[in-house]
């Protein structure tokens, strides 16, 4: 009888641990992909924010956008930011969600400049330089959020150097 009960204690111990450990990689799992769908949503609608800036006379960025049709695909890329936003604060810890929401407000700067069109090119230049810091805050606490060691790669320079790279 004791063997039966230590038998019957030990399985459930063992089959507990095993739950909650494929909860924990079910739940990373989730995590990692909210925030990686997070990203592409800001990153695009970051990509229509430059093209409208292109429009606009920015020379570091290329494939202009007119300002009439840009505007309404930026609508349509905050739409979608902002729905991938509640799965953000739905598994995110504070830290993530915390930068999640700055690297955000950077991008809100950087569609302010396009449509208000008198954004200065150093306005233009600090406000990518903003993004891409909290790009890397966004990055680096959504890594530690999952458990991935290492520091994320460095961030490229703002702007970007692709004319001077063609002349020199």
């Amino acid at each position: 009888m004791i063997g039966s009960a230590a038998s019957y204690a030990t399985q459930s111990l063992t089959e507990r641990r095993r739950w909650k450990r494929q909860r924990e990689e079910r739940w990373d799992e989730k995590r990692f992909e909210t925030y990686a769908r997070y990203a592409n949503a800001l990153k695009a609608q970051l990509r229509v924010a430059q093209r409208i800036g292109a429009a606009l006379g920015f020379a570091d960025v290329a494939d202009p956008l007119a300002p009439a049709e840009g505007l309404v695909q930026l609508a349509e890329a905050e739409s979608r930011r902002a729905t991938e936003w509640e799965s953000v604060l739905l598994v995110g810890d504070a830290e993530t969600i915390a930068a999640a929401r700055r690297w955000h407000e950077t991008i809100w700067t950087i569609e302010l400049l396009v449509r208000e069109a008198s954004a200065e090119a150093g306005q233009w230049t600090k406000a990518h330089q903003l993004a891409s810091a909290a790009r890397d805050a966004f990055y680096a606490s959504a890594r530690r959020d999952l458990g991935i060691n290492g520091v994320p790669p460095p961030s490229g320079r703002w702007p970007r150097a692709w004319r001077a790279e063609l002349s020199g």
